[in-house]
């Protein structure tokens, strides 16, 4: 059995990262027949929207947790963003009954990624809260930077 690398960009790491390209991936190759101006505009944004989720994902995991959950809350609007584009899309021809399926199937599973990501990520939180109140009474008032462990088992647990 083969182990994977880490790889140095620790948000390529992560499932939800993987998922939001794929997403991409299979969106620009869905529109890429839009041959009007109102279309390749509307295809434009679409495709903006559908590249801010996984930009999001990755500026976001370079924070702290704290900032990683909002730019994970922005990722999810972008992807609020895509069903309002696939539900347009899908009105004006540009994608098929089962191309809109398909994109809200994949948009939902982001959505719940991603939400599965922030609860992981805020439980961490409290716990490092719960650990510092625990030390604070019990005399030890030193202050130290706070412990990226549990973000780091976060994040490991969901990546790949």
């Amino acid at each position: 059995m083969e182990e994977k690398i880490p790889s140095f960009f620790r948000f390529e790491d992560l499932r939800i990262y993987g998922k939001a390209i794929d997403y991409n991936r299979w969106l620009l190759s869905t529109l890429k027949d839009a041959d009007t101006q109102s279309g390749k505009t509307l295809c434009q944004s679409f495709a903006n929207s559908a590249m801010d989720i996984a930009l999001n994902i990755a500026e976001g995991s370079s924070r702290n947790k704290t900032q990683f959950d909002h730019y994970l809350k922005i990722a999810k609007t972008a992807i609020r963003e895509c069903i309002i584009y696939t539900a347009v899309a899908h009105g004006l021809g540009l994608l098929s009954d089962e191309d809109s399926e398909r994109s809200r199937e994949l948009l939902m599973e982001q959505t719940r990624m991603i939400g599965a990501l922030i609860i992981s990520l805020q439980r961490g939180s409290r716990r490092s809260r719960e650990d510092d109140d625990a030390s604070l009474s019990s005399g030890d008032f030193e202050h130290e930077q706070a412990d990226d462990s549990s973000f780091d088992s976060s994040f490991d647990e969901l990546g790949n």
